[in-house]
């Protein structure tokens, strides 16, 4: 679970609805300074139980960076509603939502588009569903194929708890289950705005997507095999214990795409190194 450092957004972004063709979702859309037209627009998708509030620490530098950046919570995910039954989270379902949310955004031309983890993979499914709408494909932090097994049977732990239990025994089980020091930090684990967001998912939501994480295919050979080719950023930590630092690297010399390693970072660099992240991101979309 990524942990933003706030849950309010600053100054250059807004929370609002973005009505879509698909319905409406919840987004932190942030503007760059008004005395700059946009160098472009970008759309982040968020991970495995995270949210648009993930990107937080990233809209300020990317904005500066001349970027108008469009943050969404998906279906099912916090502050969008979405359906309590698994097949409305199926992964052509959530392509085709990606691919709204691109068109309802608006903007010059194609967008950027980012995900985070599981928001690559989704990003992904997107892509290959439609390519023109995307200007970049940034896949943060988000591998080839299923995570690794020991995120699988976390994943399968936690999908066996909801099955039994409500929202808020899961998230007591789970703060039972976390490490001392984490369990302490106010800033961490005690934080109401995780718990809020963490009671706002939808389980369906988490059971379908979890589902897809244990069992997403290698689908690199297709997104390697577009025409024309579309500009693709594989970044990550210098760690990560849900895809391995050497199959992101062997991930992105398949594509032959951009590679970047953010010093420090693990599996959130967007939260744990926003700035180097950002700068690295926003390099990239300079080229394009």
């Amino acid at each position: 679970m990524s942990r933003p450092p706030t849950f309010v957004p600053p100054p250059c972004a807004r929370a609002r609805v973005l009505v879509t063709a698909r319905g409406p979702f919840a987004v932190l859309d942030a503007a760059p300074p008004a005395d700059r037209p946009p160098a472009g627009t970008a759309l982040l998708l968020p991970g495995y139980t995270g949210s648009k509030e993930d990107f937080v620490a990233l809209l300020e530098p990317l904005t500066a960076a001349g970027y108008r950046v469009v943050a969404v919570d998906g279906r099912g995910q916090y502050e969008t509603s979405g359906p309590s039954v698994p097949e409305a989270y199926a992964r052509v379902e959530l392509a085709r939502d990606v691919l709204a949310q691109a068109e309802a955004v608006g903007g010059d031309g194609p967008v950027h588009l980012l995900g985070h983890s599981l928001g690559g993979q989704i990003a992904r499914a997107a892509v290959l569903t439609d390519p023109a709408p995307f200007r970049t494909l940034t896949l943060m932090s988000s591998g080839p194929a299923e995570v690794a097994p020991e995120q699988r049977q976390k994943i399968k732990l936690l999908s066996d708890a909801l099955a039994v239990m409500d929202m808020e025994q899961v998230w007591q089980a789970m703060r039972a289950l976390e490490p001392p020091e984490d369990a302490g930090d106010p800033r961490r684990g005690e934080r109401e705005d995780l718990r809020r967001r963490w009671l706002l998912h939808n389980p369906a939501q988490l059971v379908a997507t979890g589902g897809q994480l244990i069992a997403e295919p290698d689908r690199v050979a297709e997104l390697a095999a577009l025409e024309p080719p579309l500009p693709v950023h594989v970044l990550s930590g210098e760690r990560d214990d849900t895809w391995p630092v050497p199959l992101l690297d062997a991930m992105a010399e398949r594509l032959g795409a951009h590679r970047t390693r953010i010093a420090g970072a693990e599996h959130s660099p967007n939260t744990d190194r926003p700035a180097e992240t950002a700068a690295a991101i926003a390099a990239f979309w300079d080229r394009y």
